[in-house]
């Protein structure tokens, strides 16, 4: 752990120095200097539906039209972003929880029901940034990120998820259309495996970008790229890259509630295939979206 927190000490001591002989209020202006808020900022809530069912599959097994003997399917995805946002004069601090569970069902007519699980995710992270430069609503500094990643559950014939992460890097953010927007360098120390811990080093481009393309309707999309440079062991279902983006349509139906469509993608490298392995996702989600501050 030692190891884990050290670039992010690296990073936060300088600039809380700077920050300190920069801008410490005197006694008679002490109200003056210090702006500071807290948000909750519930990113989003959303339900995700899918379902398809066919009848009387059997007297179709034949037909060449794929929709009468196909079998029927339910997919249900839920996703949780929620985030405490602190902003404290040129610091701005997100403490961030992203969870999302996705599950098919399918039904053969002629054969028991079998499970799929397409999502399955718990991310826990803590970012801090410094705004060194400030002009036309762009907010430019140094940031570092500590981030804890783990499953709900374990895929059948592998170990569940356990790593910790850590970034520090330079970013834009705070800007009305780019939330963040990111490169980084990359500390991992992933500990999935029993017995076993393997540390990496990666470096990361990311995104958080919005735009309200007219009122009550808004475009949004958030990812990141990880190119991993270096591996203290060798496994070959490690990563060598990894790409994550998401994109959404979100247009308002009443209050904070939203409905739109989305396409999620994954692609990524391992360490011992020679192909990428990639995950297209299309859907419809219902969502309610907020913030509130305190």
């Amino acid at each position: 752990m030692k190891k884990i927190l050290l670039p992010v000490i690296m990073i936060a001591l300088p600039i809380s120095g700077h920050a300190i002989s920069e801008n410490a209020p005197t006694k008679t202006n002490i109200e003056e200097k210090v702006e500071s808020n807290l948000t909750l900022n519930i990113r989003r809530i959303s339900l995700e539906l899918s379902k398809t069912e066919v009848q009387n599959t059997a007297e179709y097994a034949s037909s060449p039209l794929q929709q009468l003997r196909a079998d029927s399917q339910d997919f249900i995805k839920g996703v949780s972003d929620i985030a405490l946002e602190y902003k404290r004069n040129k610091f701005f601090w997100d403490n961030n929880l992203f969870m999302e569970y996705g599950k098919t069902t399918i039904s053969p007519y002629n054969a028991a029901q079998t499970y799929n699980e397409n999502a399955d995710r718990i991310l826990a992270s803590s970012y801090l940034s410094y705004a060194a430069w400030e002009s036309s609503g762009f907010n430019f500094g140094p940031v570092s990120r500590v981030q804890y990643e783990t499953e709900f559950t374990s895929n059948p014939g592998a170990p569940r998820l356990n790593l910790v992460r850590s970034n520090a890097g330079l970013s834009i953010f705070n800007h009305s259309i780019i939330q963040n927007l990111y490169v980084t360098g990359v500390y991992e120390y992933d500990f999935t495996h029993e017995n076993m811990s393997i540390s990496k080093l990666a470096a990361e481009f990311g995104w958080r970008l919005e735009y309200e393309v007219r009122e009550g309707v808004k475009f949004s999309t958030n990812g990141y790229y990880r190119e991993f440079l270096y591996h203290s062991y060798y496994l070959g279902v490690d990563l060598e890259r990894d790409l994550n983006a998401i994109v959404r349509m979100d247009t308002n139906l009443w209050n904070n509630f939203t409905m739109g469509p989305y396409l999620q993608y994954r692609r990524a490298l391992s360490r011992e295939a020679d192909v990428y392995g990639s995950n297209l996702m299309v859907g419809v989600s219902f969502n309610y979206i907020t913030k509130f501050g305190l």
